[in-house]
């Protein structure tokens, strides 16, 4: 699935976001995310730093659920995403790196956010949200 131009401004880190997971009980588990960092049309990227019911959820049932906010008009993006493979070097994690701490920055918070890795997704479905309902 590509991901259309238009996203592009939600996955920016300016807006948190949040990931629903399910263990393969079906027990589910939605957490925070500090940034969904767009890898290429087909991928994205979420930044792993707090969360290990999320971690083992993804091990377990490796598909999940993202939303995104545009931060201009903050009507939700719906991605449905399945857990391809985890990087701790590279060009992604990298970039990923050097955004957060960014992010960290803007919010006094650089001694906590520490990227462990990047979760690279591969994007099954994008559905933008109605922006009447978004506010």
């Amino acid at each position: 699935m590509k991901l259309p131009k238009e996203i592009l401004p939600s996955l920016n880190g300016i807006v948190p976001s949040s990931m629903a997971t399910c263990s393969k009980n079906g027990v589910p588990n939605v957490g925070v995310i500090s940034q969904v960092f767009y890898v290429n049309e087909n991928q994205v990227a979420i930044s792993h730093q707090f969360f290990s019911k999320t971690s083992q959820n993804l091990q377990e049932n490796p598909k999940a659920h993202i939303q995104v906010m545009d931060p201009s008009n903050s009507c939700p993006w719906f991605l449905e995403v399945e857990f391809s493979h985890s990087e701790n070097s590279g060009e992604v994690f990298d970039q990923m790196d050097m955004q957060l701490e960014a992010i960290a920055s803007t919010c006094g918070m650089e001694e906590v956010f520490s990227l462990e890795a990047a979760y690279i997704f591969n994007v099954l479905s994008v559905r933008k949200g109605d922006e009447t309902q978004s506010h």
